[in-house]
């Protein structure tokens, strides 16, 4: 995967879009939502044999989604040399939501992805996602904005 390859499927208009939709998720629930896009992983992840789920798991915690109140963090992380989507959440969401109703929003997210829609298959990732928060995680009184809306793109080096 070439470098600048994120650039051409995220430009920073899809990226601004992103943000926007994030923000608005995080008005209809109580979580905090992170968007990552990793273009390739470091030669020496791959050598040792690690998958992109592990390396979602190891994005979720160097991005500190778990560091809010309610352990209520959710990472959408995509692996553009992988062609993999992961959703990793915290464990205050992972006790009512199952890991299967993820994935599936990661299947769809990725069969957009395969058409080259980017801006679509991530914005129908986060409108999922934010359906399955606001239903069982409603929004408190007090809803602060723990985490950042801006997207990631994961560099190494």
């Amino acid at each position: 995967m070439p470098p600048w390859r994120w650039r051409v499927l995220f430009p920073t208009s899809v990226l601004t879009e992103i943000e926007a939709a994030i923000k608005n998720s995080e008005s209809q629930h109580s979580g905090e939502l992170r968007f990552a896009v990793e273009n390739a992983r470091a030669l020496g992840q791959v050598w040792c044999g690690s998958t992109a789920r592990q390396r979602a798991v190891e994005v979720f915690s160097n991005l500190r989604v778990w560091d809010t109140e309610e352990n209520s963090g959710v990472l959408i992380y995509l692996s553009l040399a992988d062609r993999e989507v992961h959703i990793v959440a915290d464990r205050g969401i992972t006790r009512r939501v199952a890991q299967t109703e993820w994935d599936a929003i990661a299947k769809i997210m990725q069969k957009a992805f395969q058409t080259g829609d980017f801006l679509l298959g991530s914005l129908q990732g986060i409108e999922r996602v934010t359906a399955l928060l606001a239903a069982h995680f409603p929004p408190s009184e007090d809803n602060p904005n723990e985490l950042s809306n801006k997207p990631v793109i994961v560099k190494h080096g």
